[in-house]
C-alpha cells in the first residue's frame, strides 16, 4: 500500500493546486501521471448544483461517444419473436424471455447491459431487487426499454455510456481509455458535456456545475475549467 501511495503522491505533484485546467490540458496531463499497469480507464465527475429529491430535476440519459469508450460491453436482452430475432443479429451476447428472466433471478449477472423490450418489462420488473441495486435495470430514459432492440444493442456496442446523477447531485462516466489519442478522449468529453449541459433542468437555480474534475482509474483529480468548452 505505501508503494502505491507514492505514486499517487507523485502523481498528485504535477496537478497544479487551485488551477482550473482547459479540457485539451487537463486530459493531457491525466494521461501523462496516470501510473496504472493497465490501460485505465478516463472518468469525469461532475458536481451538479441540483437537488434529486426534486423529480424534475432528476438527471439521467445515455450517450453513444464520438469514439467509443474502449471496452467492449455485454449486452443481454429480453425479448420475444422479431425483437428477440433482431437483437440477435445485432450481435446481442445473450438473448431470452421466461429462460433468461430465471437465469438472472438465480444468479447469472455475468453482463454490463441488459435491454428489454416494453412487453417484457412485466416479467424483468421482478428482478428489480437483483438488477436496481447494480444499475443494471433496463430503463427507458437510457434507451435500453425498446422494441428496437438492434439499434439499442448497436448503440451499447458502439460505445454508449449512461450516466445518472447520485444523492449528492454527482454525475460520473467514463470517456475512454489512457490509450486514446488526446483528441478522442477530448472529442468524448465534450461530447458529454454538451449533453449534461442540455439535460440541465429548468427549475435549477444559480450555477449548474459545481465543479468538474477529470481523473483515471487510481490517479489524481485534475480539475476543469467548465467555461472553457
Amino acid at each position: 500500500m505505501a508503494k502505491k501511495a507514492k505514486k499517487y503522491q507523485d502523481a498528485a505533484k504535477q496537478v497544479e493546486a487551485g488551477k482550473a485546467y482547459t479540457p485539451d490540458d487537463a486530459v493531457a496531463l491525466v494521461k501523462k501521471i496516470d501510473f496504472a499497469k493497465f490501460d485505465a480507464t478516463v472518468e469525469v465527475a461532475y458536481n451538479l448544483n441540483i437537488d434529486v429529491k426534486q423529480a424534475d430535476q432528476q438527471i439521467r440519459g445515455a450517450i453513444v461517444l464520438p469514439n467509443g469508450t474502449g471496452k467492449t460491453q455485454r449486452v443481454i436482452v429480453f425479448a420475444e419473436g422479431e425483437q428477440a430475432k433482431a437483437a440477435e443479429e445485432a450481435g446481442a451476447d445473450l438473448v431470452g424471455s421466461d429462460d433468461l428472466v430465471q437465469k438472472v433471478q438465480d444468479g447469472w449477472l455475468d453482463f454490463d447491459v441488459a435491454v428489454a423490450t416494453p412487453p417484457m418489462m412485466a416479467k424483468v420488473g421482478r428482478l428489480g431487487r437483483v438488477l436496481g441495486p447494480k444499475g443494471l435495470m433496463p430503463n427507458p430514459k437510457t434507451g435500453t426499454v425498446t422494441m428496437d432492440t438492434a439499434k439499442a444493442v448497436n448503440d451499447v456496442k458502439a460505445g454508449q455510456v449512461a450516466y445518472r446523477a447520485d444523492k449528492a447531485g454527482i454525475v460520473h462516466a467514463p470517456i475512454g481509455k489512457v490509450s486514446f489519442d488526446d483528441a478522442k478522449l477530448v472529442e468524448n468529453f465534450k461530447a458529454l458535456n454538451d449533453t449534461i449541459l442540455k439535460a440541465r433542468p429548468a427549475s435549477a437555480k444559480g450555477t449548474y456545475i459545481q465543479s468538474l474534475t477529470v481523473t483515471s482509474t487510481f490517479g489524481p483529480g485534475v480539475k476543469v475549467d467548465v467555461n472553457a468548452f
